[in-house]
């Protein structure tokens, strides 16, 4: 009883916090739902039914697409708790081999969050769309096409959403000073715009708690307007939630009715948004905030206009603002404001992790993701993306003198991505939950051939307006396309031309080089084998670290890693050879650590794997590439190594004794050392530890603890980088498209992204780059 006790709070609490991040858009769009609808030729008709009509088209389709389609069932169709569609293509590419990820290994599927219990249907003999999808790359290809395309129009709805929320807020201005001219009105909107999309940077933790406060009285607020409205100017306003009025509506309107639902599906436009962000919360928390609140609120609304309407029909430009009783009408227009501002933070905050998903899979540039440790779980800082949605949005903002305009580029981009994880549920109905093909296709039919509707709708108001979105959302997919295509031709030649092992172990322990003091971090895409960037360094100088570290970072379709399996660590050739490769994966949506936390855990990481090497499976003496253990998993972790912070002086906080080490460095390279850390204070930050064995460790075989000394000194002595640097060229014989492709549109994007280094926050002073030529 205690327990249940507690779940209840824990939703209520969840409930109230939903509000600030997830209903913020789709609880403005009272302010413009009603203007677009009627901003045609549907103005000529103001009979009552028509505006009924129009009424019981917005109440449906809010029933059927927000409340039906996504807090019913879309919310079920989770990945680990994560919601949107990256989720769901992920969730299709674990329960069918749809992935084009080239690295996965057999390993990636024992993670603990690879299998969701609740779908137990993977052992079920495949259906034969299914197979077909796995056997043609053509079909996977189409599949991400698909998926990107998705993912591109929310980008686009990342800029568009700011614009008209803040603009139709503000716009309330004009209903009580008639006479203020419209470059104001501008100027307001865009200097409001600037500085929320200025201060991304800074975060939301400091004013998010005031998020959800803002939606409620919002939400409460307009429905008490609609109340009133309804009491006021038509009680039988109420007939409209009779489906026969939509009957009448297109008998009486026929094409122009038809015309008006560009404007008709602006009503739910933010019902994406519970899905998109359903890892913050969950599907019972939304679905309260929703029915007890949310749904009924919107319903009254736009009841209460419709209600005003009917007796007003010449204000239907600024209905909303026009239906607010004077004494109110200042206090709304601050809280619309405030709304709308909640809202556009949303979408934008919505924009950044959507940007971040495609890089993790390898279909965005290189970007610089900021994440502070103060911020929420997920909430991170993209500055180039940010940049580009301010000048986009204040581009539409200025550019369409017509609102309206801007409602047709906002909901052609909405319904499109709507109609695109519509037929990926379909998809995750039978590939995934195991359904018949016949209710999967009855699901994509009805809400579907709804969407299509709508879609018919806004494509033709495409010229006024609605070309926007299409022509953006086509650049940024053949940007991902692009992207994607070069790097994986890059991983494929470094799969081509990586090392065999017997060439490296014929070599013997000291690889026919001279073996320095420090750990060589050497970055590659593989998984196994030797990368060729490595052979090419020890050609041009043949020397190398004491301890040599292959590392892949790689990212597996899981939304987040638990940090005790992140790391894959094995040992490459015999015990003395000191060469090691570690796996690091992460989920699609997990943030990198800071690099001094990746150094430190990844040196306690190969410590814990030389003690359970030793302890438990045996030798791997003469392998030629070894096993691969997760490491963290063990109930000994963190008690091979101690970690000991340092002071400002450089001594070790510790009280503990620290095992004696000799270090390798010679008086001239400790004085470099000094001195650089002196002229750089920025510096001394990544040097803030130190490791040392524990004093009281018992160690069966008295080759570990020399490894670990040696692994230990290894680290205090320096820690350098290894990364490609790759010159990529076309095949001689390749055709004109691809060497235009990889000439033109690889390289431009490579030249004006982040650099390896930069993205992995690697010092100048860590960093040796290795070029290679690449003939893709």
């Amino acid at each position: 009883m205690v327990d249940r006790s507690y779940q209840c709070k824990d939703v209520l609490i969840l409930a109230y916090q939903s509000f600030g991040v997830l209903f913020g858009d789709l609880s403005i769009s009272p302010l413009y739902v009603f203007k677009s609808t009627f901003s045609g030729n549907l103005s000529n008709y103001q009979s009552e039914d028509v505006i009924f009509g129009a009424l019981s088209l917005i109440l449906w389709t809010l029933t059927l697409l927000s409340l039906f389609k996504h807090v019913i069932i879309l919310l079920n169709a989770d990945d680990n708790g994560e919601g949107g569609i990256f989720a769901l293509y992920s969730l299709l590419c674990r329960h069918a081999k749809f992935s084009l990820l080239p690295n996965h290994q057999t390993a990636d599927e024992e993670l603990s969050t690879y299998h969701n219990p609740r779908y137990s249907y993977r052992n079920l003999q495949s259906p034969t769309v299914k197979r077909f999808a796995e056997r043609h790359k053509k079909a996977k290809t189409a599949l991400l096409l698909l998926v990107l395309f998705g993912t591109c129009l929310l980008i686009c709805v990342g800029f568009l959403t700011p614009a008209i929320s803040i603009r139709s807020a503000i716009e309330g201005v004009k209903v009580r000073s008639s006479e203020l001219h419209y470059g104001v009105v501008l100027i307001i909107a865009c200097i409001l715009l600037v500085g929320l999309f200025v201060l991304q940077h800074r975060g939301t933790y400091r004013v998010a708690f005031i998020f959800a406060p803002i939606v409620i009285l919002w939400s409460l607020s307009i429905a008490a307007i609609g109340v009133y409205n309804i009491l006021k100017w038509n009680p039988r306003v109420y007939k409209a939630l009779s489906p026969y009025y939509i009957y009448t509506f297109f008998r009486d309107t026929r094409y122009d009715g038809w015309i008006s639902l560009g404007g008709v599906l602006l009503c739910v436009t933010g019902a994406e948004a519970m899905f998109a962000d359903l890892g913050h919360y969950t599907a019972a928390s939304i679905r309260l905030s929703f029915f007890c609140i949310i749904y009924p609120c919107l319903v009254l609304q736009y009841m209460g206009q419709a209600a005003f309407l009917s007796k007003n029909f010449a204000a239907v430009s600024t209905s909303f603002y026009a239906s607010i009783p004077d004494s109110l009408f200042w206090p709304v227009l601050v809280m619309a404001t405030l709304a709308a501002i909640v809202a556009s933070q949303s979408v934008i905050s919505a924009t950044f992790s959507i940007v971040k998903q495609c890089y993790a899979i390898g279909c965005f540039p290189r970007v610089k993701v900021v994440h502070k440790s103060k911020w929420f779980r997920g909430q991170i800082y993209i500055p180039e993306i940010n940049w580009v949605l301010l000048v986009l949005c204040l581009a539409v903002t200025v550019g369409f003198r017509d609102i309206n305009h801007l409602g047709n580029a906002y909901g052609l981009a909405y319904m499109s991505a709507m109609f695109v994880t519509t037929w990926l549920t379909a998809l995750i109905i039978n590939f995934v939950w195991g359904q018949s093909l016949v209710l999967a296709l009855l699901f994509a039919l009805f809400f579907g051939s709804i969407e299509i509707i709508f879609l018919s709708s806004s494509f033709i108001r495409i010229s006024k307006g609605g070309w926007v979105p299409l022509v953006l959302s086509v650049i940024f997919m053949l940007i991902m396309f692009v992207w994607h295509y070069g790097s994986r031709k890059k991983y494929l030649y470094d799969l081509h031309n990586k090392v065999p092992m017997k060439q490296i172990l014929t070599l013997g322990p000291s690889l026919g080089i001279v073996r320095v003091p420090g750990i060589g971090l050497i970055f590659t895409a593989l998984v196994s084998g030797v990368p060729a960037t490595f052979t090419r360094f020890l050609t041009n100088l043949p020397t190398f670290y004491q301890v040599a570290v292959f590392v892949c970072e790689k990212t597996v379709l899981v939304p987040y890693v638990p940090q005790k399996e992140r790391y894959l660590i094995g040992r490459i050739g015999p015990k003395s050879f000191r060469m090691y490769r570690c796996i690091v994966r992460n989920g699609y949506k997990d943030v990198q650590k800071n690099e001094d936390d990746f150094e430190n855990d990844l040196i306690m990481s190969i410590a814990e794997f030389i003690q359970l090497e030793a302890e438990g499976s045996g030798t791997l003496e003469g392998s030629v590439d070894g096993r691969m253990a997760v490491v963290r998993t063990s109930e000994k972790f963190g008690k091979r190594l101690e970690i000991s912070k340092l002071e400002r002086n450089g001594e070790a906080s510790s009280s503990m004794p620290p095992t004696i080490l000799n270090s390798s460095k010679s008086h001239i390279l400790q004085y470099l050392q000094s001195t650089y850390e002196m002229e750089s204070p920025g510096s001394t930050l990544r040097r803030r530890v130190r490791f040392k064995l524990q004093p009281d460790m018992n160690y069966r075989d008295p080759n570990v603890k020399d490894e670990l000394l040696e692994l230990v000194e290894a680290k205090q002595s320096g820690v350098a980088y290894v990364l490609g640097h790759s010159h990529i060229k076309a095949k001689m014989n390749a055709p004109c498209l691809k060497r235009f492709v990889i000439h033109v549109a690889y390289l431009f994007l490579r030249k004006n992204c982040r650099a390896p280094a930069v993205v992995l926050n690697i010092p100048q002073t860590c960093l040796i780059e290795v070029g290679m030529n690449y003939y893709l």
